[in-house]
């Protein structure tokens, strides 16, 4: 699918892509390479101007927002854009009672998202009055509540210490272990790879390739062209094949590289 602007910018081009349930993917480009675009596309806050976005089978062109919200959550890049009660608890309550949940169905539901995302303590407090990534993760448990099947995140990490990025990623895990399906829309490689099993590319408005953890370990030249910061593992990868530890030709994750470096250190102390 393809989509333009009513100025006329082309943000998106022959666009092909298709995310399961329980998969885990990252879209990553620069700025301007189409990636809020693209969720915008898969919540129907746009269609298409060519081609068809289906969700769970359902086209966006004949299907309500609230629709497809039952179906796909979205966090914003910035969660002040969707925090809007006067406390913790009453914002979590809101989507669950916009879909028309009983009080109980509705209690137990935002009982369980609050303990899941560790803000029992803050129920009563006013959202605007947390940090940075306390806001986050009550804009995440206020999307969760509703229990969507697919999870949509926008530059999850920005303004977040490494703790909230490390409980980020514990959140995002949780939800894949239940099923979810978890998009990430990012340029923080190292983030992404930690999360995300799938990574769609793209640079102005199209998709440069779907690679997956092995692959993109292969494929610096993708990632620069696509002007993203290349992974501090690509970099130790690259560093153990010029000392003769990892062939030339291969790629791994994570588990891999550690057992690579475990054998040389080893091997050294023989």
């Amino acid at each position: 699918m393809s989509y333009t602007y009513p100025n006329g910018n082309e943000a998106l081009k022959d666009v092909n892509l298709k995310i399961s349930r329980g998969e885990s993917v990252a879209i990553m480009g620069e700025n301007g390479a189409g990636k809020t675009t693209m969720a915008k596309l898969m919540l129907g806050l746009i269609r298409p101007t060519r081609g068809r976005v289906l969700i769970d089978g359902i086209d966006t062109r004949e299907s309500t927002t609230a629709r497809i919200a039952r179906k796909v959550g979205y966090i914003f890049q910035n969660p002040l854009y969707q925090l809007f009660s006067d406390t913790v608890e009453k914002e979590v309550t809101l989507g669950p009672r916009a879909m028309g949940m009983d009080e109980k169905t509705v209690s137990e539901r935002v009982t369980a998202t609050l303990r899941e995302m560790g803000l029992e303590r803050l129920r009563d407090v006013p959202p605007l009055s947390l940090s940075e990534g306390e806001r986050k993760r009550v804009a995440i448990a206020s999307v969760l509540s509703m229990d969507p099947q697919a999870l949509i995140i926008d530059e999850p990490t920005l303004g977040q210490d490494e703790v909230e990025r490390v409980r980020l990623m514990q959140i995002l895990r949780r939800q894949l272990e239940k099923g979810k399906s978890v998009i990430i829309i990012s340029h923080d490689v190292d983030f992404a790879y930690e999360v995300a099993e799938r990574f769609v590319i793209m640079k102005r408005g199209r998709v440069l390739g779907a690679l997956t953890k092995a692959e993109l370990l292969s494929n610096r030249e993708m990632l620069e062209e696509a002007n993203l910061v290349v992974p501090q593992l690509l970099d130790i990868a690259d560093v153990l094949k010029r000392n003769g530890i990892l062939e030339n030709n291969s790629s791994m994750d994570i588990r891999g590289l550690a057992s690579a470096i475990i054998s040389a250190i080893k091997g050294g102390q023989r």
